[in-house]
């Protein structure tokens, strides 16, 4: 039987690959025998995950200490990976950083800092990437938004990462009908709240689990490997007319 959620051999390449929801989803693409390459700033977390990956899976992974809001140094670890593999197949943009602020209180390089890392490194990314599936007439595009790419916290306090992560749905759409002639889809993944190191403080505050239930219809945070299986199909050939999309992972948070 024909596997159409077969990535084996892709080269794969995910950004925030050290902690969170990029090093779920680097776990779930090795398990399928993908090539990896993995993005982030902590040497140590990457050497580490490297090694997991190595150990646990048997795949071929190399990684780049990358901050994603320096062009010249997405560029250099980009063309890292092309030496080691001489292509890229799937790039997922899991870089991210959050924050919960009211505006009348957030300063402005806190509001710059979260609109660099969530979405003009997403921007940066897709187009030194880009170029590459361009010229390869191939390429699977997976950004990480947010559930709150479309609704925000009750009582607010998330303006840029909001902000941010809208914007990374419209950035998405645009992509994806820039690059639909060369054989690339670009999607998006919103996730409601997961346990990640970017949520244990929030999750952590009182009344912020009765929130969740009182909000979220499964009641509850998502829970890890509950991403993969649409990473997966939307890295795979299983996802080729499906492009431009913002699919939300969120127990019906925005079903209601």
């Amino acid at each position: 039987m024909k596997n159409y959620f077969d990535i084996k051999d892709k080269v794969a390449l995910v950004t925030g690959a050290s902690s969170g929801l990029g090093w779920q989803i680097a776990q779930a693409f090795a398990s399928q025998g993908a090539k990896m390459a993995l993005f982030a700033r902590r040497e140590d977390r990457l050497e580490e995950n490297a090694k997991i990956l190595k150990d646990e899976y048997g795949c071929e992974v190399i990684y780049a200490v990358t901050d994603v809001s320096d062009v010249d140094n997405i560029a250099e670890s980009v063309q890292k990976v092309m030496d080691a593999y001489g292509r890229i197949d799937i790039l997922v943009n899991a870089a991210g950083i959050g924050n919960n602020l009211m505006v009348v209180d957030q300063p402005k390089e806190n509001w710059d800092s979260i609109i660099n890392i969530n979405l003009s490194s997403v921007y940066y990314m897709c187009k030194a990437v880009g170029e590459i599936m361009i010229k390869q007439n191939y390429g699977k595009i997976i950004n990480i938004g947010s559930i709150h790419s479309r609704v925000i916290f009750p009582g607010g306090g998330i303006s840029a990462y909001s902000s941010a992560k809208g914007g990374v749905m419209n950035l998405t759409k645009d992509l994806a009908v820039e690059w639909a002639q060369y054989n690339i889809t670009v999607n998006a993944i919103g996730p409601a709240v997961f346990a990640t190191e970017l949520t244990e403080d929030s999750i952590a505050l009182d009344g912020f689990m009765d929130l969740i239930k009182a909000y979220c219809p499964a009641g509850r945070l998502g829970e890890p490997g509950e991403l993969d299986g649409i990473a997966i199909y939307l890295a795979s050939d299983a996802s080729s007319y499906c492009t431009g999309q913002l699919i939300c992972i969120d127990g019906g948070w925005t079903a209601i």
